[in-house]
């Protein structure tokens, strides 16, 4: 199929010759460009649907908790809005921990005592101020720390319609609601993999540190041994020479 260039600038029969290849190669290039093939838009339009789902609003953090201290966190909370607190200590004496949820009245909801960890879920009954406190007044000595998750309200659907849609779901749709899914298992098994490290590993650091002092302190002990006995055996084998003392008359 031939191509056709229009010069409207210049009468008919007096169009540039650099113009008519100009014009020839566009057209040619246009003709390429409409016979290349066409690129599926799927995976465009799951990951925007998956990057459009919104997470609850919620709190993540780990934080140093001295001996004989205590800390509190404040959260504003809607009525009827339901919250969870996830809470573990990491590394510290016994890893155990005080907790305490407080609501805007000042009435205690929730209170635990020497805790490793545990989760608490509470559907708020007055709209205001929520106080979480983690104390640790009862060690006079270990240094704890402590990770939270603190999550408010449940989580949007990610398709925006889903709950009242009275049609199945395309597959596409399916899809995207799988692998949200997956990602949601797969950044829990994260987090719980990477507290389970850090206490590992403040295990290893611990028992590493008592196994040099441990070391160092045979290292005494055997050298203030060995010393002992070699002035012990000199001794035995040392002449003593009695002492005359020459008695004039």
């Amino acid at each position: 199929m031939g191509s056709r260039h229009v010069c409207p600038a210049q009468p008919p029969g007096r169009c540039p010759a650099g113009a008519a290849r100009t014009g020839a190669a566009a057209a040619d290039r246009i003709a390429m460009g409409s016979a290349a093939p066409r690129f599926s838009s799927l995976p465009l339009l799951l990951l925007l649907l998956l990057l459009r789902a919104e997470q609850p609003q919620g709190t993540e953090l780990t934080f140093e908790l001295p001996d004989s201290a205590r800390q509190c966190f404040h959260e504003d909370v809607q009525q009827g809005v339901k919250f969870s607190l996830d809470y573990q200590v990491i590394t510290g004496g016994q890893y155990d921990v005080d907790c305490s949820v407080e609501d805007p009245l000042g009435n205690t909801i929730y209170r635990e005592t020497k805790k490793q960890y545990d989760s608490f879920t509470y559907q708020a009954e007055v709209q205001g101020v929520y106080r979480f406190c983690f104390s640790n007044e009862f060690s006079t000595f270990s240094h704890k720390t402590v990770y939270f998750d603190l999550q408010v309200g449940d989580e949007p659907p990610i398709l925006p319609d889903m709950g009242s849609r009275v049609t199945a779901l395309t597959q596409m749709e399916s899809a995207c609601v799988t692998i949200h899914e997956a990602l949601r298992t797969v950044v829990d098994s994260q987090t719980h993999y990477r507290l389970r490290e850090a206490q590992d590993r403040a295990r290893a650091e611990d028992l590493n540190s008592r196994v040099s002092y441990w070391s160092l302190g045979e290292t005494i002990a055997l050298f203030v041994v060995s010393v002992s006995q070699v002035l012990l055996l000199k001794s035995f084998f040392t002449e003593k020479r009695p002492i005359s003392r020459a008695v004039h008359s």
